[in-house]
């Protein structure tokens, strides 16, 4: 069967529920489908067609938790970079923030880890393997799965690239841990499209 085939849902179904999943549960993801899922990433366009990028999938369980040790040294390197130092740092109504430590504690547990890699230096490698990223994350909606962009922190890149053998010119650009969600998709809250679009000069609402 074509991959593009395997997608039970429409592709405004996906973009209108798919939103940050944090919370994932431990049943393993099919092979075919991680295949599936990175293949539509593939697909994504990209500069001059270079397709500068590398997905690094982690399944080992043990590869997984000695990630995420690095994974939760680089989430408070980049939270002290902005002067937290601790959860008692965190406005507890922040649910975001709050989700987003939890994850630094348990990003191990998810059944698979993306890290996508820019296999070029530079801005322009990175730029064409952001929309790689969302094509991943539709084609994970689709099937049931969800998953969030998180990123590293300068403090652990060299011990994540020995980790898993990564060479030293390759940029991690993303780590997504995929799953099946411990609660819905979406619908999602997004601000009126009245404030954040003009037409032909800046503050000219689209309505």
């Amino acid at each position: 069967m074509n991959p593009s085939e395997r997608f039970p849902i429409s592709l405004g179904d996906a973009m209108y529920s798919l939103r940050a999943i944090r919370r994932v549960k431990l049943d393993p993801i099919p092979d075919a489908d991680l295949r599936d899922i990175l293949d539509a990433a593939r697909q994504a366009p990209n500069g001059g067609n270079a397709q500068p990028w590398h997905f690094l999938v982690i399944q080992d369980e043990q590869l997984r938790w000695q990630f995420g040790e690095l994974y939760r040294e680089a989430w408070w390197a980049k939270r002290a970079d902005q002067g937290i130092h601790g959860p008692g740092d965190i406005d507890p109504a922040n649910k975001t923030t709050m989700s987003a430590m939890k994850l630094s504690d348990e990003i191990a547990a998810a059944p698979a880890i993306i890290l996508v890699c820019a296999i070029a230096q530079g801005a322009g490698a990175m730029g064409s393997v952001i929309p790689s990223v969302q094509n991943m994350l539709l084609a994970a909606r689709a099937l049931g799965i969800g998953g969030t962009i998180t990123t590293l922190h300068a403090v652990v890149d060299e011990r994540v690239k020995e980790l898993f053998g990564i060479p030293e010119e390759a940029q991690i650009v993303y780590a997504v841990p995929l799953g099946y969600p411990q609660g819905n998709f979406g619908p999602v809250q997004r601000k009126p499209l009245a404030e954040i679009a003009s037409v032909d000069r800046w503050g000219n609402s689209i309505g």
